[in-house]
């Protein structure tokens, strides 16, 4: 009879997500990260082939470096093309998988199956997951958590008879969520607190005799140890990634005492959108100055919790289990070390969520003891909440329909979120909605009066319709603000060029560009152009053709058409 309630329950989990979920397979693309990932990117949109499989292991996106991720996205656009359907409902596919192996793995290793699938449900449905599943550039969370979820599955075979397939099996999909997403370095202490609850295996080698003891003791934590090499290795090039990306923020610009105070207002922050999630946003910006009280009463919320878990630990172990899941696999993310310019983010809970879940189901449970409340109250109440969650999560997903809408629901729930205003701006550019443009651009900076990349944009936006001096002014104040800023040299010299000819100012802009980064290709094409209007047809003809093998051939084109190159 339990296996065919297995059957129906995963059924279930199948059919209740892509309600939910069913929707963003009318969605686009977003100007948000997609286009550094997907549409924009032409390593991607080559294909699956050698070239492109190297640059996949050795590129940094988006100050990542999950080359499985970008290896999926590839493949994806060799599938679909341009057809954002696909690769979202790639992803939906992906979250469907890590559900169900979630639920049989908390079955396999608690018998206890009702319990286990409300945790797999409250993870599939909440309105939390949305921004992991409906975001095309969020593959590496739904890809991560799949080969994740089934190391767990695979881990729950593994203590049963301790074989070395199974334990290599084990390492080889940790290893595969990791190069999917560097977050899962925390999956080493997951499976330590499974080992607690529900498989048991601390508390055999603690009462084994005190020979065993040690030895039975020592077995948990050797058997971690590969897996830990791998998360040290992992966040080693998880840093240097981010620091080549210049994500990561400093001391000087972030103090210490303030990232404390955001991770601890942010835990609690994330179980208030738990258990009340609406005003979920695409970004929260950063709260430089936040309220005492809000730091004290957030910290008195996590020291009580964590002593009522720790007080009855032997008595509720799943509760321990789960609330350590929570606050430690957040960790990686919960801003200590500061990467991006986000306060806290609905992506990040995608993992830790699976503790509350386990806590809600079992701790609901376990204050239950009549089989007649559960099955007349307690059933009826649960598919309720989760009907709720899953209607939630229908309309959040609407909000991905594209970038206008997502960006203006973001506004409305977010305050001082000059991050989304200069994504709109750059949105209304490419539509050539250029007052529309400028002034998001103008709301960015007035936000945020020291951010280079808003001038830069804003000059892009001046530029478009030929306001050629306002355009070099934004590109000036962007170069003071960042010296090194290549872009912004690119962009200057190209305005310099259609600014009554000024070409040697925008050679020189274009010479600074190069040497700020070697493989600027719309930097060679532009040169090109510039040497040959100027009938320097060598140097013309050089820029052109390497612009061309970097990927740009304009230049190239309109040389050869002109008879100037060969």
């Amino acid at each position: 009879m339990k296996k065919n309630y297995t059957y129906l329950i995963v059924i279930f989990l199948i059919v209740a997500s892509c309600v939910a979920f069913g929707r963003i397979a009318g969605n686009d693309f977003i100007n948000f990260d997609d286009n550094e990932y997907i549409n924009e990117n032409y390593h991607v949109q080559s294909g699956i082939n050698p070239q492109t499989t190297k640059w996949a292991f050795t590129a940094v996106v988006a100050s990542n470096w999950h080359p499985l991720t970008l290896l999926s996205h590839t493949l994806d656009w060799s599938l679909f093309g341009a057809n954002a359907s696909g690769h979202h409902l790639v992803s939906l596919l992906l979250h469907i998988g890590a559900v169900i192996f979630l639920f049989l793995f908390l079955y396999k290793t608690t018998n206890n199956i009702w319990p286990s699938a409300f945790a797999a449900a409250l993870f599939a449905l909440h309105p939390l997951r949305v921004e992991s599943v409906a975001w095309a550039a969020e593959r590496k969370d739904v890809l991560s958590m799949f080969f994740a979820m089934t190391c767990l599955y695979a881990y729950a075979f593994y203590t049963k008879d301790f074989k070395l397939s199974k334990y290599l099996l084990c390492l080889i999909l940790f290893a595969l969520a990791l190069l999917s997403k560097p977050m899962l370095v925390t999956l080493p202490f997951v499976l330590l607190l499974l080992d607690y609850w529900p498989l048991g295996r601390w508390q055999k080698a603690l009462s084994a005799s005190a020979k065993n003891r040690y030895k039975f003791a020592g077995r948990l934590f050797w058997e971690k140890i590969p897996f830990i090499l791998l998360t040290i290795a992992s966040s080693i090039i998880t840093f240097w990634a981010q620091n080549k990306g210049d994500s990561v923020s400093s001391v000087k610009v972030l103090p210490f005492v303030t990232r404390t105070a955001n991770a601890i207002v942010s835990y609690v922050s994330y179980l208030e959108k738990t258990f009340w999630p609406v005003n979920l946003a695409l970004f929260y910006p950063y709260e430089f100055y936040m309220p005492l009280w809000k730091i004290l009463i957030s910290g008195l919320i996590l020291i009580v919790i964590t002593a009522f878990i720790i007080y009855y630990i032997k008595k509720l172990s799943f509760l321990f289990v789960g609330w350590f899941w929570y606050l430690g696999t957040l960790t990686p993310v919960i801003g200590l070390v500061q990467v991006g310019t986000q306060g806290m983010a609905d992506r990040y809970t995608y993992l830790p969520s699976i503790g509350i879940a386990v806590m809600l189901a079992w701790g609901i449970s376990s204050l239950i003891k009549s089989e007649n409340i559960r099955k007349n109250i307690l059933f009826p109440a649960g598919v309720t909440v989760l009907a709720i969650l899953a209607f939630l999560t229908w309309q959040q997903c609407g909000y991905w329909k594209d970038s206008i809408t997502l960006f203006h629901q973001t506004l409305s729930v977010t305050k001082n979120n000059d991050k989304i205003h200069n994504s709109l701006g750059s949105t209304f550019l490419k539509q050539r909605k250029i007052e529309e443009a400028i002034y998001h651009y103008n709301r960015a900076i007035n936000i945020m009066p020291y951010h280079y990349v808003y001038y830069n944009n804003r000059g892009n936006a001046y530029a478009r319709v030929g306001r050629y001096q306002p355009a070099i002014d934004d590109y000036n104040k962007a170069i003071a603000l960042k010296q090194d800023y290549a872009e912004a040299y690119y962009n200057r010299g190209t305005s310099y060029g259609k600014l009554l000819g000024q070409y040697q100012l925008a050679i020189e802009d274009f010479n600074k560009a190069i040497s700020l980064k070697q493989d600027y290709a719309e930097a060679y094409n532009n040169r090109g152009f510039v040497y040959l209007l100027q009938s320097n047809n060598e140097l013309g003809c050089h820029d052109a053709q390497k612009a061309c093998a970097l990927g740009t051939c304009q230049a190239l084109g309109w040389a050869k058409g002109k008879g100037l190159c060969h």
